[in-house]
C-alpha cells in the first residue's frame, strides 16, 4: 500500500508536470480544498479540475518543495510557487496540509503567502 507521503509526492510530481488527471487520481472522488480555518476552495474532482485547469495553463508554474512534515496520515509541505500573476512572473509560499485515507488525499488545507518577488511581465510593451 502507498504511505501518505507517497500520494502527496505523487501529487506534487503530477502538480509539476501540469497532468490535471494524475493530479485529480492523488485525491478521493469526494476530497474536499479548504483555505485555512474553513473556506472551502472546492469540493470534489470536478471542482477541483475547474479550480486548477487554467492554473496549470501558466507557463511558469513550478512547485518547489522547501520542507515535509509527517505525522501518520497527515502530511504538511512548505512550498514555494512560481506562478504567472496579472503584474507578472513572482512567487508565493504556501503551507499544504494533506489528510490522506485509504491511499488518497481526503481533505486539502491551504495557507496562503503573501504574494514576493514579483518581476515585470516581459511580454507586455
Amino acid at each position: 500500500m502507498v504511505t501518505p507521503e507517497q500520494v502527496v509526492q505523487q501529487q506534487l510530481d503530477a502538480y509539476n508536470a501540469k497532468d490535471i488527471e494524475a493530479w485529480l487520481n492523488t485525491y478521493s472522488i469526494d476530497a474536499q480544498q479548504f483555505e485555512l480555518h474553513g473556506n472551502i476552495m472546492a469540493s470534489g474532482r470536478e471542482q477541483m479540475r475547474q479550480r486548477m485547469e487554467a492554473r496549470f495553463a501558466e507557463p511558469d508554474l513550478q512547485a518547489a518543495l522547501l520542507k515535509r512534515t509527517v505525522m501518520g496520515n497527515i502530511v504538511v509541505d512548505h512550498e514555494r510557487i512560481t506562478r504567472n500573476f496579472p503584474e507578472g512572473l513572482g512567487t508565493v509560499e504556501m503551507l499544504c496540509i494533506y489528510e490522506v485515507t485509504d491511499g488518497a488525499i481526503r481533505k486539502a488545507t491551504f495557507a496562503l503567502g503573501e504574494p514576493a518577488r514579483i518581476f515585470a511581465d516581459s511580454h507586455s510593451g
